[in-house]
């Protein structure tokens, strides 16, 4: 099957969708198929393939994670994508680039999938002034319908995803795919004793210190600002907890000054961003991943640190549920009361237990490589190419295989 994967930015830049595109095409390459990637160049001066990625000539949107952006239409693009006769389109971005695969899907009269990735009620303040959320929310959500509707079949990582979609009135069923993981990259036996002591001592952290880390982009939808807040309600009792944040972005000044305000900079390190090859032994070096974003999806941020077997502290979520199982593979607080009770009782229980716990964070995400990404989504593309070459059934398929193929991604 030959299959053209939209995006909107891809490597060298790093962030979850360009993982999850990456891990796909590698999956589908190893069962044998083919796939070209389409994407934003902001450097190309014109498009060229180059490796197996089409590039396209666009600019920087400074404002929303400094992505790439192409315009929707080109007929050079569209000439490579039909010289390359791809059997499904599938788009991972509402942008320029994801715009023109609805449109090539249509003229290669071929099925379109779409996974949504991001949950833009959460980034609208990037791109409109507080006055206009509520304009912009409502024309977001009626361009996510349009989009929706031109595809023949929708995923995304989580059930956010699912009711995002609702809330749109889009009435398609929506597969729930989990993001994928570098189950290799991040094996903690890799990285040894002497390199963790190594970081530990080079961050200032003693041996009777527990740990703790979250990495991302520092916006205001990951909620950083509360994470800070209840951790200065930890520390109140314990200077002996140190917490690292890995990663850069627009609020990274305000959230040091709120830090400094709430005055427990002695016990918080912004690190700035960690090159995606140095996050293994940055994260084999602590002891806890922490988060209280309610933005995300299906966190690859997360996901990477479970596969370095780091239990994650994370802020409960029901539309996130089961991805960190209270007590197995980590824990979950509702507020600071019980952040700092996770905390402490982490502290007091036994090396055996730590390990455990670790051990079943790294089982808990062994499951999701790439092979297991790619197996996923040929099932719905096997289900999307059905439904197309029979339109008159489209709704009556779709209700009949829904439940059909989500037991298959569920047994992957």
């Amino acid at each position: 099957m030959k299959i053209a994967l939209f995006t909107e930015t891809y490597i060298p830049s790093i962030n979850g969708v360009v993982t999850h595109v990456k891990a796909l095409k590698s999956g589908l390459e190893k069962l044998g198929h083919d796939v070209l990637i389409v994407c934003a160049s902001p450097g190309a001066k014109h498009h060229h393939v180059e490796n197996g990625v089409l590039y396209c000539p666009g600019v920087n949107f400074k404002k929303l994670y400094n992505y790439g952006v192409a315009a929707p239409k080109s007929h050079v693009r569209y000439k490579y994508i039909k010289k390359f006769d791809p059997d499904i389109i599938h788009i991972h971005t509402e942008f320029g680039v994801g715009y023109s695969g609805t449109i090539a899907a249509k003229l290669l009269n071929i099925p379109l999938i779409y996974t949504m990735h991001t949950m833009y009620d959460d980034y609208l303040y990037y791109v409109a002034p507080k006055k206009f959320i509520k304009i912009a929310k409502k024309t977001s959500h009626a361009y996510a319908k349009i989009l929706a509707e031109k595809a023949t079949c929708l995923t995304g990582p989580s059930k956010k995803v699912e009711e995002f979609f609702k809330s749109c009135g889009v009435q398609k069923p929506v597969y729930v795919v989990p993001n994928p993981v570098e189950i290799d990259k991040f094996k903690p036996h890799c990285i040894s004793e002497e390199k963790r002591a190594m970081i530990r001592k080079k961050l200032g952290i003693l041996a009777d210190e527990l740990a703790v880390c979250f990495c991302g982009r520092l916006g205001r939808e990951k909620n950083i600002d509360t994470l800070l807040k209840y951790w200065s309600e930890v520390v109140e009792g314990d200077r002996k907890c140190k917490l690292l944040v890995f990663g850069d972005g627009p609020s990274r000044k305000e959230l040091e000054k709120y830090s400094d305000r709430l005055k427990i900079n002695d016990t918080v390190n912004f690190l700035g961003k960690i090159s995606h090859d140095n996050l293994p032994p940055y994260y084999a070096s602590c002891d806890l991943y922490i988060t209280a974003s309610l933005s995300d999806t299906n966190s690859i941020s997360m996901l990477e640190a479970m596969a370095t077997g780091l239990p994650v502290v994370h802020i409960y979520d029901e539309l996130n549920k089961g991805q960190v199982i209270d007590g197995y593979n980590g824990f979950i607080y509702k507020n600071s009361a019980q952040m700092k009770k996770i905390i402490y009782n982490y502290k007091k229980i036994s090396n055996d237990e730590k390990n455990e716990i670790s051990k079943n964070s790294r089982r808990s995400v062994l499951k999701y490589g790439d092979i297991t990404l790619a197996k996923n989504l040929l099932n719905i593309y096997k289900q999307a190419r059905e439904i197309y070459s029979e339109p008159d059934s489209v709704k009556r398929k779709l209700q009949l295989n829904y439940q059909k193929i989500k037991n298959k991604i569920k047994k992957q």
